[in-house]
Parts: C-alpha cells; sequence; structure tokens
C-alpha cells in the first residue's frame, strides 16, 4: 500500500528538479544572449536596449514560472505576491536613483 505513494513521490520529485533544471538553462540562456550581443556589436544601439528589454522580461517570466512556480492562472494570492514584490523593487530602484543624484548633485557631476 505504501508503494503507490513512494512511487507518486518521487516522480513528483524528479518533475520538480526537471523544472528546476529547465529554468536553470532558460535563465542562463536569457543572460548569455544580451552579453554576446553588446560583445559583437550585432545591432544598433536602439535595437540593442529593446532585445535586452525583452530578454529581461522572459527571463522574468522564466523565474515566476519555474523557480516560484507561479502560474499564470490568475490566483489572487499570486497577484498579491507578485504586486508587493514589484512595490518593494519600485522602492529600492527610485531610491537608488534618488541618492546617486543627491550624490551627483552634491559632488558637482551635473
Amino acid at each position: 500500500m505504501s508503494e503507490p505513494i513512494h512511487a507518486d513521490a518521487e516522480q513528483d520529485e524528479r518533475r520538480e528538479l526537471h523544472s528546476y533544471l529547465n529554468g536553470a538553462g532558460f535563465a542562463l540562456i536569457l543572460t548569455l544572449v544580451p552579453f554576446a550581443l553588446v560583445h559583437w556589436h550585432v545591432l544598433s544601439h536602439s535595437a540593442l536596449l529593446i532585445g535586452i528589454g525583452v530578454c529581461a522580461l522572459v527571463q522574468i517570466c522564466v523565474h515566476f514560472r519555474f523557480f516560484l512556480h507561479i502560474s499564470f492562472s490568475h490566483q489572487r494570492e499570486d497577484l498579491q505576491l507578485i504586486l508587493f514584490s514589484a512595490l518593494l523593487l519600485g522602492i529600492m530602484v527610485a531610491g537608488t536613483v534618488w541618492i546617486m543624484t543627491s550624490l551627483a548633485q552634491r559632488m558637482g557631476m551635473t
């Protein structure tokens, strides 16, 4: 009787490991592509920025799906988690820009 339960748990672990490995592979590719585009000067400046931005957005989706296990099935808890994370990131980025701008002004760089 305990044999099917053990087999199901082992299959779930294997499925989760494959999910993490697939996510790591996609994340690595989405990290290396922008580096390669910048290194080999393949695109113009504006196309390069758009390409890097697209890779960043796709990588966010990969992290949500494969590492955080957040599906896109419109669950309220997942939406709250995403919005709270976006709020914290926004506060950190805005604070960093504010501090760096203030330092640049005080040092007479602008």
